[in-house]
């Protein structure tokens, strides 16, 4: 199973319980799920990131494709695999998980992209410093 299905599998078993509980052969289920989203991903990353542009150099090149992939995975994760929780499964603000971390939403995992949509307030700042790093120099 690829890191999308093992995504899938803690947030559907977490936030979407009677979905989950529902599934009949979960490892096989989320495998599949995980293969299809990286598929699903990786096309809209080389549409999100187009042709190379003439003279781009290397690091600029790997920040463009970086940058589409996230904003793939941002498109691709809420559709598929981390979809909105079942009615009564929202948590409270102040409801702590055993090891003291708040459970009000899925814990941000190492190495994961933190998914942040476009009204938030870092957005632009972020979108004009990619911007102007694409930019030939």
């Amino acid at each position: 199973m690829n890191h999308y299905g093992t995504m899938a599998r803690r947030h559907w078993e977490r936030w979407l319980p009677e979905r989950y509980s529902s599934i009949q052969d979960p490892g096989s289920f989320f495998s599949a799920l995980g293969e299809e989203t990286a598929r699903q991903i990786a096309d809209l990353t080389l549409d999100l990131a187009g042709d190379d542009p003439p003279g781009e150099d290397y690091l600029v090149k790997v920040g463009r494709l970086n940058m589409a992939r996230l904003q793939a995975e941002e498109i691709i994760l809420p559709e598929r695999t981390l979809l909105p929780p079942e009615p009564g499964h929202e948590q409270n603000q102040d409801e702590q998980a055993p090891d003291g971390r708040s459970e009000a939403a899925p814990a941000i995992q190492p190495g994961m992209p933190v998914i942040v949509d476009r009204s938030h307030p870092l957005w632009e700042q972020v979108n004009a410093e990619q911007e102007n790093l694409a930019r030939p120099g």
